[in-house]
């Protein structure tokens, strides 16, 4: 057990799950996005639905939307900064049942039309994991340099892009490939010791039947 695991997160809020986890999801969604959002639908179902309020869930996932890091003092008037910026936010409960109390669906539309979905769950202690991307179940946990493409299921897409990193020399520590159904939309995620450098993104990109490639620092 190390020291963070005793004192949790350096945050602005009273709960590490229901705040500082909160303002994380949101940070990650921002990122995922890859885009100024304008809009977001926030979902809250569970404990997030419950409690929302008493402890600031709703600033926090709205301050994350805004670039905001969990410690941001911005957190408290997240909601008059996002107003003032453009992002308009519709926040609703849900009583569905899900897997983990603390869950949220955020649907967001960015500046340029760009549109993305995710579910995120605060695990307690800030720790987070992002589990659905645009409907296609993943396992993201935001604590390492990330590199996330969205493309179209068919033999050839991965090996591609692994091959640009492996002469990068880039070091893959963990990589998982989901996919909604064979031949449908699917989303690798591949984790590094470092961050894939922008030409090396651009490569993949480039890549037949990839629509979209997002890279994420480590929380």
């Amino acid at each position: 057990m190390g020291v963070f695991d005793v004192v949790g997160p350096v945050m602005i809020g009273p709960s590490s799950s229901h705040t500082a986890g909160a303002a994380r999801i949101g940070l990650m969604a921002r990122e995922i996005l890859d885009d100024e959002p304008v809009e977001a639908q926030l979902t809250v179902y569970g404990s997030f639905a419950k409690t929302y309020k008493g402890h600031g869930t709703d600033k926090a996932l709205v301050a994350g939307l805004l670039g905001f890091s969990a410690d941001d003092v911005r957190l408290r008037t997240s909601f008059d900064i996002a107003t003032q910026q453009g992002l308009k936010i519709v926040l609703s409960r849900s009583d569905d049942e899900v897997d983990h109390p603390n869950t949220v669906r955020i649907a967001m539309t960015g500046k340029t039309g760009r549109k993305m979905e995710i579910l995120g769950v605060s695990l307690g202690g800030g720790k987070i994991e992002i589990r659905e991307i645009n409907k296609a179940v993943v396992a993201l946990s935001g604590e390492e340099h990330t590199l996330i493409t969205i493309h179209r299921d068919q033999p050839g897409i991965i090996a591609q892009a692994t091959t640009i990193m492996a002469i990068g020399h880039i070091n893959v520590s963990n990589m998982r490939v989901f996919r909604s159904a064979k031949n449908a939309t699917a989303v690798m995620i591949v984790c590094t010791d470092s961050p894939v450098p922008v030409d090396m993104v651009n490569m993949i990109k480039n890549i037949s039947a990839i629509e979209s490639v997002i890279t994420l620092l480590p929380l």
